[in-house]
């Protein structure tokens, strides 16, 4: 899975840039917005609300946009007909890809991203048909800095965390989605702080994309279905030669 990685990684150094840019802000608002709808605006109330700030402040967000779209959501605003879409579909070279989307036309969102698949040489399927190739996991990113390993591991797994891993710069706890709140909890109550918090999809299996117009195709797929202000997560299950990847991103 060391492709699907590498470009999940690639693609949330690109969000720091777009948010930055304020490409990305919109996104991150309207997950903020959604939050509130479903659970309130207390943060410490809300875990999902919490989770949307904290990854949206790792990106840049500001807290006045943080705070508008928190007000905004409170009162009787247009996130109120904003719907959770799923989208599935297979790219260039049978690369299984689920999509999830926060939409205020579904006609729109459904016709621009069957219209991505059919430009790069893939097919926008039924719901259903790519789903099941992918597990919901809990993900907790939590920064190195001058964190002991062995304690942070120790309190993860006390906290119920299924597994562990460390990455360039960062640390990863794994857990299942209904114990991804307690985990974070438990962390907290050691004297840790987490960086980002959510609820995501990882692949069983990955198919091997070696051919470079496949792969030039792919990408060009997956870039555009993720710069969509509409969409909120992209999930691919490939498999790409780091070379090829940093050539083509």
């Amino acid at each position: 899975m060391a492709g699907h990685s590498k470009w999940a990684n690639i693609k949330h150094k690109k969000a720091k840039v777009d948010a930055q840019k304020g490409v990305a802000f919109a996104k991150f608002s309207k997950e903020i917005m959604v939050a509130v709808k479903a659970g309130g605006p207390d943060i410490e109330g809300n875990f999902r609300l919490r989770a949307a700030i904290e990854k949206a402040k790792a990106s840049g967000l500001p807290n006045d946009n943080i705070k508008k779209a928190i007000e905004k959501a409170s009162g009787a605003g247009a996130s109120d007909n904003i719907e959770e879409i799923t989208y599935e579909g297979y790219g260039p070279g049978g690369v299984a890809i689920l999509i999830q989307a926060l939409t205020d036309n579904r006609n729109r969102t459904a016709g621009d991203v069957r219209s991505y698949f059919n430009k790069n040489n893939g097919n926008l399927g039924e719901t259903g048909c790519v789903g099941w190739m992918f597990t919901e996991e809990g993900h907790i990113v939590i920064n190195k800095s001058s964190i002991n390993q062995e304690e942070i591991f120790d309190a993860a797994i006390n906290a119920g965390a299924e597994d562990f891993m460390e990455e360039d710069d960062s640390f990863k706890v794994i857990t299942t989605p209904s114990s991804l709140q307690e985990v974070v909890e438990g962390i907290e109550k050691a004297g840790y702080t987490f960086n980002t918090a959510e609820i995501t999809r990882t692949p069983q299996n990955t198919v091997p994309v070696d051919d470079k117009d496949t792969a030039k195709y792919l990408l060009r797929l997956l870039d555009s279905l993720e710069n969509h202000d509409d969409v909120k997560n992209v999930y691919a299950n490939f498999e790409m030669d780091d070379s090829l990847l940093e050539e083509l991103s």
